[in-house]
């Protein structure tokens, strides 16, 4: 990482660092074992959607369809199992599913040139209008009475849930696969000077398609980790501001927007901020219009900063430019 992204990284560490300080001395409740716990395991889920956003950032992309795949996914996966299906034929459909829409995102911004908000924008609400229409009946789909999904969501091994060690495992996994494999480095470069990396005859484009893939694979694993702890899944999160706190963690914790920068270290970073300011207003009685509020605040100077210290291009990184 260069020095900019270090000193961002620094900044939110030590903020968040305050803000928990702050809290375990000013608010009541706010070390109590159950809230603490509470709070890992919100940021489990948050960080995950960030690991697969980081991917697809960090190779200059951005993905607003990751929340209605995560819900969409696990809803139409439920709605099966419910109305008698294999749960592994269920499984297999839906798996295949998500790879399907992953790889249409990844093609038609590789391939077609479409710029990927409008692409994943677009994808995001087919998902959800054809999911919701044609496949299940409701908005709230629940887990079925002994489901393996019930079963991992009462799992506790020295009373920490489940979601918390799989994403460890993920974070893990997304950090070998950027920091020691090839295709991880495939992304760093093309995220840092696409024409560059394709002309030295780096896969550019099949390099974009897997992004994507990646990304919704990572959303179908939130979606289960979300219907085991709730036993299951509401359609309507994809209208709640779950998309905007996953971008508010990853270009929080350091990862640039002008791709090439960052990696799994600034997401746990900033998951960790954002999943202790969520609690902390949460406690302090905070209003959920207040705390969008703050969040967009938050969200705008990040980006901000972030347009400063890591400039799209070296020609608007010059010093004078209008």
């Amino acid at each position: 990482m260069n020095a900019s992204s270090f000193n961002q990284e620094r900044i939110v560490l030590i903020a968040t660092i305050l803000i928990a300080v702050s809290a375990s001395v000013f608010l009541s409740g706010f070390l109590n074992v159950p809230n603490l716990i509470s709070i890992v395991r919100s940021i489990s889920v948050l960080g995950i959607l960030a690991l697969g956003m980081a991917i697809v950032i960090i190779g200059r992309g951005i993905d607003l369809s990751m929340v209605a795949i995560m819900a969409m996914s696990v809803a139409w996966y439920l709605q099966m199992i419910n109305d008698g299906y294999n749960d592994y034929l269920a499984l297999m459909l839906v798996i295949t599913g998500v790879i399907a829409i992953g790889a249409l995102n990844g093609f038609l911004v590789a391939y077609a040139d479409v710029p990927p908000i409008f692409v994943t924008l677009a994808t995001g609400l087919f998902v959800f209008g054809y999911v919701r229409s044609q496949l299940i009946p409701s908005d709230a789909v629940a887990v079925p009475h002994g489901h393996w999904l019930e079963l991992m969501g009462q799992f506790r091994l020295f009373n920490i849930p489940v979601d918390v060690f799989i994403f460890i495992a993920l974070s893990f996994a997304a950090f070998i696969f950027l920091r020691f494999t090839k295709w991880g480095r495939y992304v760093y470069f093309a995220g840092d000077n696409p024409a560059a990396a394709r002309n030295i005859g780096i896969p550019v484009r099949p390099m974009q398609v897997l992004r994507y893939v990646l990304a919704a694979l990572i959303s179908f694993i939130a979606g289960l980790l979300t219907a085991a702890s709730l036993l299951s899944i509401q359609t309507r999160v994809i209208n709640s501001n779950l998309l905007y706190d996953v971008i508010l963690v990853t270009v929080i914790g350091g990862i640039g927007l002008s791709g090439g920068k960052g990696g799994v270290r600034n997401v746990l970073i900033g998951s960790a901020l954002i999943g202790i300011l969520l609690n902390v207003m949460t406690i302090a009685d905070i209003s959920l219009l207040s705390q969008n509020l703050i969040k967009s605040t938050i969200l705008l100077a990040a980006i901000i900063l972030d347009g400063v210290l890591n400039p799209r291009d070296e020609q608007t990184a010059q010093q004078g430019d209008i």
